[in-house]
């Protein structure tokens, strides 16, 4: 009798503590990919292999004032939210007019007023650009600073194909816009 009465007690306590778990909420800055070639574009052949995917979190504007203030200028910033943006070369590339390996690599930007720098960084894994070295960084390059055709409300990034093997990969927030050419 006393056995039943401690495994009924037990197999209780287990229930209870199954039922309480909790799961974490949905991020508040949602995760997005772009590819190129776009995995979603009425063009697409079947059978197309990504050349180039780019994983971030979309941070929303909400009335703020995303570069000046929420993100300084001169500044290192994660380009996105939560976890570093990373971007993955299937295949050896020209970024930017600049050489890049096939591999994964952490994507930093300095935003600036006219310019942003825009950074490949050997660094995986990391929340934010907290931990951010420059002696880790492959690659850097300079892109210009254009005005948005209107106001975009989530950070966003997309290709626009130029070729079979070359795009335009833009980044845009608030009311700026940044291009960087990129080649396979």
């Amino acid at each position: 009798m006393k056995k039943r009465i401690i495994l009924s007690l037990a197999f209780i306590i287990f229930a209870v503590a199954v039922q309480a778990q909790k799961f974490r909420p949905l991020d508040k800055s949602p995760r997005d990919i772009a590819y190129f070639p776009d995995h979603f574009a009425h063009d697409r052949k079947d059978g197309d292999k990504a050349l180039i995917k780019v994983s971030y979190s979309r941070p929303y504007l909400k009335g703020r004032e995303a570069f000046g203030k929420l993100e300084p200028f001169g500044k290192v910033w994660r380009t996105g939210a939560d976890e570093s943006t990373e971007i993955k070369f299937y295949q050896d590339a020209t970024f930017g007019g600049k050489k890049i390996k096939a591999g994964t690599y952490s994507l930093f930007t300095i935003p600036g007023e006219k310019e942003w720098t825009v950074i490949l960084s050997s660094d995986l894994d990391y929340w934010g650009a907290y931990q951010y070295k420059e002696a880790n960084d492959v690659l850097r390059v300079t892109a210009p600073v254009k005005a948005a055709e209107a106001p975009i409300e989530n950070f966003s990034i997309v290709f626009e194909k130029v070729s079979d093997t070359s795009a335009k990969m833009f980044l845009g927030w608030a009311s700026s816009v940044i291009e960087v050419p990129v080649s396979f």
